[in-house]
């Protein structure tokens, strides 16, 4: 088989993309020509029920879906060499990310159909479907819930505006809850209300209640969009558009009781009715149902697109990304950090001087402690996003924080060390890394260390200007006889400031295991400074000019 790359590489038609999504009851493509501005335009689309995931409780694909999804992506492969697009996506979600013949699924659509698979994790296919509705629907000043429901799974964010705060994968699928229940001719009262119990259990245990009350409930998937058909077809509303349709909760709650009453041969006449989600639809209108419970929310706005939509315009941000600076990761880095703190903290000023004052005394202990100059960057990062969290709650900042850093794509940065600066963030106030915080878990014993050490200094530098008023405009360190010393260079008296690293010396002076003292140097620039006079333990390093 020839390589996808060399078939699909067309320089005169680089704009043109195609993007593959293998759900767990259908396989979507759409092929689009990006725009100028980062929009696109769409040149086709088409849509296969393949039931990928229909014995996913079995912990296998089985022959026959396997077979219909092999085809139908061949059949895609084909559209898309005639649009001669310029990149060509596939990624798969819940029925192969769980089926233990998944891996051997993929292989065999690369030796098949030249077509190479990315399974993505719950939590990147939450954050393309959350991009989808950024898109979509103007979230500006608006706490919102998420939802995008699959076959296999549905995922759920909490978002505060444009940015997301937390995001819960469940095992909640209209699929696999049809093939755990039954579709039903109609279904079982007894089994009926089993279903409900599972999904109302299942969400209290998987999610938490957004801080803030939810102004309204944003539906991603075919399920949403199949209960706004039905519901505008009750209401005679089938000239309006499907995307953006508003549904009460009592809407919901109305279907669900007509549906669930109803043999499958009877739904799929209803209008409105998509005949292959006939079968399936129950489930849905349960999790649904469930969702505006669990979240108190009475208004669901369906969003028509969704993760081959996010992933489409990440495409094209790569693509955009890539030509527009040529690769520079710190141009893309300040601009989106920059982007992020302003939109975020209303801190703006305070952070850029705490990531100066941290970077320099990372600096100046690279040496005397062995640490990884490299990871000044990654530290004067977290310090210009520390305060981030404001949007959320002051209390908890540092913690959403963490959240709103990890759960933001930031071009210019990679994943696994935004890992590291959301952490880092995290601990620039409150409790000490502790291996038990679930943010941990996922780093190496190493790099917990690192985050030990960056948001220690961090700390030191958030007190140099708890003033507020980057009085200290330069740090001199010190460390010999056993402990560290910093000089606070300002022109008048940091007293607060000061006082304001006094108090955050502990988090240090544990991971260092040496004492930290301050002293205000008044003497000139930073330039000017002489060596401070303290006397040098034998074979120590010492630091003092800049």
């Amino acid at each position: 088989m020839t390589d996808d790359k060399q078939i699909f590489l067309s320089p005169e038609l680089t704009s043109r993309l195609a993007a593959i999504d293998i759900g767990s009851n259908s396989v979507r493509m759409l092929v689009a020509e990006a725009l100028r501005g980062g929009t696109y335009r769409i040149l086709d689309e088409e849509r296969e029920p393949t039931r990928l995931g229909r014995s996913v409780a079995t912990g296998l694909l089985d022959d026959d879906s396997m077979a219909r999804t092999v085809s139908a992506l061949g059949s895609f492969r084909q559209i898309a060499a005639g649009y001669q697009v310029a990149s060509l996506r596939t990624i798969a979600t819940c029925a192969v990310r769980e089926a233990r013949n998944g891996p051997d699924f993929c292989r065999r659509v690369r030796e098949e159909v030249g077509i190479e698979i990315e399974v993505i994790s719950s939590e990147r296919e939450a954050r393309l479907a959350f991009s989808s509705v950024q898109h979509a629907i103007d979230l500006t000043g608006r706490n919102v819930v998420v939802a995008d429901i699959g076959g296999g799974s549905t995922e759920i964010v909490f978002a505060t505006g444009n940015l997301i705060e937390a995001i819960y994968p469940t095992s909640l699928g209209a699929v696999r809850l049809t093939e755990q229940f039954g579709s039903g001719d109609p279904p079982e009262a007894a089994k009926y209300l089993a279903l409900e119990e599972l999904v109302a259990s299942t969400l209290k245990k998987k999610t938490e209640r957004p801080l803030f009350a939810p102004h309204f409930l944003v539906g991603s998937g075919g399920t949403f969009t199949t209960v706004a058909e039905l519901v505008m077809a009750s209401k005679g509303e089938t000239d309006l558009p499907v995307a953006g349709y508003r549904v009460s909760h009592a809407e919901v709650r109305h279907l669900l009781d007509r549906l669930r009453k109803l043999p499958v041969r009877a739904r799929r006449n209803i209008p409105g009715m998509t005949p292959d989600r006939a079968d399936i639809i129950v489930a849905g209108l349960t999790i649904i149902d469930g969702l505006l419970k669990r979240f108190r929310v009475n208004t669901l706005v369906v969003h028509t697109r969704g993760v081959r939509d996010g992933l489409v315009r990440e495409m094209i941000d790569d693509v955009l990304g890539s030509s527009v600076v040529a690769g520079d990761n710190a141009a893309l880095r300040e601009v989106a950090i920059e982007r992020l703190a302003s939109a975020c903290s209303g801190e703006v000023e305070h952070g850029r001087a705490v990531a100066s004052l941290a970077g320099r005394i990372w600096e100046q202990l690279c040496g005397p402690l062995e640490l990884d100059p490299a990871d000044r960057i990654l530290l004067e990062c977290a310090a210009r996003l520390q305060d981030v969290g404001y949007v959320i709650n002051y209390d908890q900042h540092h913690k959403h924080s963490y959240h709103l850093i990890r759960n933001s794509r930031l071009p210019g940065i990679r994943a696994h060390d935004l890992e590291l600066i959301a952490n880092v963030a995290r601990y620039h106030r409150g409790a000490h890394p502790k291996k038990k915080h679930e943010n941990l878990a996922s780093l190496s014993p190493a790099e917990q260390i690192r985050v030990g050490s960056m948001a220690a200094v961090l700390r030191l530098a958030g007190g140099l200007d708890r003033s507020r008023s980057q009085q200290v405009r330069d740090v001199l360190v010190h460390v010999g006889g056993g402990s560290v010393t910093i000089e606070a260079v300002s022109d008048q008296d940091p007293q607060v400031d000061i006082w304001g690293a006094e108090r955050r010396t502990d988090l240090f002076e544990k991971v260092f295991e040496r004492p930290v003292k301050f002293r205000w140097s008044g003497r000139g620039r930073a330039g000017e400074h002489a060596r401070l006079d303290i006397a040098a333990a034998p074979g120590d390093a010492q630091t003092g000019t800049v």
